[in-house]
């Protein structure tokens, strides 16, 4: 039986690492995006290089299969006022949440990939929500992963499978984990080819990748890279 699977991929380190651990597990896999006027919308731009770069890793060229955008315009960037989608400073909310929260965001996100996976006849749901490093968000934590799958086999009468390889390990074990998958060649692509800055910075080049540096996700990626790097 041909295990099939479909990856919300952002073109992110988090992504890249559950897409290149998906195509480990699974005998097809797809990939989902979404564009929502971010600001670091040239993450979509880094999409289509990451793919690129881990077909060519560990044979999966022939299990990578096609990929997917949803357009879902100024939805979210017009009722969330937050600072992924507007020319805003990072700073915290009153409700002990980072401004960078969009509300809703990973329950459409996991909605539509879903309705692709319905159409698709893909079974397997898989996302980069992580409990252990993270801002705080509502909508990555495993509770709310565990009752989104409930409601979208209810709703879709399906039987979805929701997976989240990234939700209990910290940055650090996410880049050991990219390397157990597809060794040097993997943390390779992902330090040139992926983009995770919230500001969409990509002229500055550090040991672990492009970025400002200075927002919450570079900031992880960073000390998680160096945290690894300790270890080594």
């Amino acid at each position: 039986m041909t295990e099939t699977a479909l990856v919300l991929f952002s073109g992110g380190q988090d992504s890249a690492t559950c897409l290149a651990w998906a195509l480990h597990h699974y005998d097809h896999v797809e990939t989902i995006g979404f564009a929502y006027r971010q600001r670091h919308a040239i993450e979509l731009e880094c999409r289509i290089p990451v793919r690129d770069a881990l077909a060519r890793i560990g044979g999966w060229r022939g299990t990578l299969g096609a990929d997917h955008i949803v357009d879902l315009g100024s939805s979210l960037s017009a009722i969330g006022q937050t600072a992924l989608t507007e020319d805003v400073l990072i700073a915290m909310n009153g409700d002990d949440l980072p401004n960078t929260f969009v509300p809703g965001r990973n329950l459409l996100f996991l909605t539509y990939a879903a309705a692709v996976a319905y159409r698709r006849g893909l079974k397997r749901i898989i996302g980069g929500m992580c409990e252990t490093d993270f801002s705080g968000y509502p909508d990555c934590r495993d509770d709310t992963i565990k009752a989104m799958q409930l409601a979208l086999n209810l709703g879709m009468n399906q039987r979805f499978v929701l997976e989240t390889p990234l939700m209990w390990i910290d940055k650090a074990q996410t880049w050991a984990m990219a390397l157990g998958l597809g060794g040097q060649p993997l943390i390779d692509a992902i330090i040139e080819e992926t983009h995770t800055c919230y500001l969409g910075d990509r002229t500055t080049r550090h040991a672990w990748g492009y970025g400002c540096s200075t927002c919450p996700a570079c900031e992880l990626r960073a000390n998680g890279w160096r945290k690894w790097q300790s270890t080594l």
